[in-house]
């Protein structure tokens, strides 16, 4: 339990230096999400139920880029069924059609312990920049 709380605070205090250094303006919500919406669209709020279509562009607190939508296409999902890291489920049910925001998605609510078993490390802590395309 120690270790876990430790992992945490280490994980949360890189999180605030990474906000910090590029002087970000960002909310927390309670499970530790960060987001920033940085620039406001004007169609419909994201809700359960509904499929949210994105552009994004997901990296690493390093700086490296693992995945984008340039190159691997938009991500298309069912809000509130899971199939994406729970962070960005979270992230999205507070965003609109067009709005175009930062997300700071700690590991615990990314892909934890494992990792993705491909670009993204066990324990990584995933910065989204993201514009909510569509929401059917």
């Amino acid at each position: 339990m120690k270790v876990n709380k430790k992992l945490v605070k280490t994980e949360d205090e890189q999180i605030e230096d990474y906000i910090n250094r590029y002087g970000w303006t960002m909310k927390q919500t309670g499970t530790g999400l960060r987001y920033m919406i940085y620039k406001e669209g004007n169609g419909p709020k994201a809700e359960t139920g509904k499929v949210a279509v994105i552009h994004f562009t997901v990296s690493l607190l390093n700086g490296d880029t693992c995945y984008t939508s340039e190159s691997d296409g938009y991500k298309e999902f069912l809000i509130g069924k899971g199939g994406v890291e729970s962070g960005l489920e979270e992230g999205i049910l507070l965003l609109k059609k067009g709005d175009r925001a930062k997300f700071i998605i700690p590991s615990h609510l990314a892909f934890g312990l494992t990792g993705d078993m491909n670009k993204i490390p066990a324990k990584a802590t995933l910065v989204y920049d993201i514009k909510l395309l569509k929401l059917n």
